[in-house]
């Protein structure tokens, strides 16, 4: 019989769980005291390993002292004030503001909200189109289920929200044509920097400026959705800065605190924030109860922290290299049909007939940890501090794992 807990993205039929009890770097142990090196960072996000007893302590010393408290007016706290000057100091933008939320899906309905309101500010309120790209994962609460492209997602859960139009994923003229046809209406285009849980793309060369060009010229928001993207997993601390360019929002959660406390939230650039502002009487009304809870404020000071110390930007194109060359190699030995990724996060593409799902498990009884994503790809996002003979351990448990 199942347990009372509802697993997320698992059959509620499902009885039989991998029972996650410690880790330690790129490393987790299972109630069995089997070891893994895990290849997904979790869930895209362990960015600074797992075991940081640095962080643990710092959160542990904030909640002893003020464990949380509202955000709302008139209130705040200096962790959350902390951290929005950090965050402002590394954003590919201009005096960056930033809202804080408890979670990848809060952000990207938050700055889907904010691009919409942005422009009811400034005079615009008919631009309330928002546009986005096949392929897409944007979160699951309806805003973004609304906005994301994998209709396998969004089966069963009714109606989705209205003024979502979702275009072909790498069709830069299929964006302009919507653009051309209903400009004037559109609030906002949102894309990853590498679309992630859709199954690890990058975007063609050239793809994310022309994006930025189009939002120039019809006068939208360009939103970055940098929830797996941001805090080094391209090498830089934000995705679009490795593809050199500026987005308007920027949705960020995973690695700003590596997941010891939930923690998200949005960047906004000065044109976007300073619409909000027309008005001085207006009051946003739009907030989570978490929005800059101070103890994960806290562990996003501390995670920052350990990124720039240690190296860990630098640390992501080395390691990715490493696993790129070694994913690379299967493929010209045709032990996988293709790779696909960027810096530290990848995906193979099984040969025909080869299920995910199976390899998968096949991969955890060697010790291994990844992601599949059905029927034939599998996702790799290690820590951005797996050790070189960890990656090579994921490597030959995959190629093991297909024979």
């Amino acid at each position: 019989m199942p347990t009372a807990f509802l697993h997320p993205y698992a059959r509620p039929a499902a009885d039989e769980f991998v029972t996650i009890v410690r880790g330690q770097g790129a490393l987790v142990y299972d109630d069995q005291g089997n070891e893994y090196v895990d290849g997904m960072g979790s869930l895209w996000y362990a960015n600074v390993g797992h075991g940081r007893a640095e962080i643990a302590d710092a959160v542990a010393a904030q909640m002893k002292n003020l464990a949380a408290y509202h955000c709302f007016d008139p209130f705040t706290n200096e962790p959350s004030e902390q951290l929005a000057e950090r965050l402002r100091a590394i954003a590919p933008m201009d005096d960056a503001r930033v809202f804080l939320t408890g979670s990848g899906s809060e952000s990207v309905d938050t700055a889907l909200k904010l691009a919409r309101i942005a422009h009811v500010q400034a005079g615009r309120p008919e631009r309330t189109i928002v546009l986005s790209r096949s392929r897409a994962y944007h979160g699951v609460t309806y805003g973004g289920l609304s906005a994301q492209g994998l209709p396998a997602n969004q089966a069963g859960f009714g109606p989705l929200l209205p003024d979502f139009v979702n275009v072909p994923a790498d069709d830069s003229e299929a964006m302009a044509q919507v653009l051309a046809e209903h400009g004037e209406r559109v609030a906002a285009i949102i894309t990853e920097p590498v679309q992630g849980a859709g199954g690890v793309w990058p975007p063609p060369e050239g793809y994310l400026a022309e994006l930025r060009r189009l939002c120039d010229r019809y006068g939208c928001y360009l939103i970055a959705d940098e929830v797996i993207c941001g805090f080094g997993r391209l090498g830089q601390w934000f995705g679009s800065q490795h593809y050199g360019v500026r987005p308007d929002l920027i949705t960020f959660a995973k690695g700003v605190s590596s997941g010891y406390v939930p923690l998200g939230g949005v960047l906004l650039d000065r044109k976007v924030h300073e619409a909000l502002a027309t008005d001085p009487s207006f009051v946003l009304r739009h907030g989570f109860t978490y929005s800059g809870h101070p103890a994960a404020a806290v562990a996003g000071l501390v995670n920052l922290d350990i990124i720039e110390r240690e190296g860990l930007l630098d640390r992501a194109k080395v390691m990715g290299a490493r696993l790129e060359k070694g994913l690379r190699s299967l493929a010209s030995d045709g032990a996988v049909a293709g790779v696909r990724g960027e810096v530290a996060v990848w995906s193979v593409t099984l040969n025909e007939g080869v299920d995910a799902t199976a390899v998968r498990n096949r991969m955890l009884q060697r010790g291994v940890i990844c992601r599949a994503i059905p029927p034939s790809t599998l996702t790799f996002c290690p820590p951005l501090v797996t050790t070189d003979e960890q990656v090579d351990r994921i490597v030959d448990a995959l190629a093991a794992s297909v024979a």
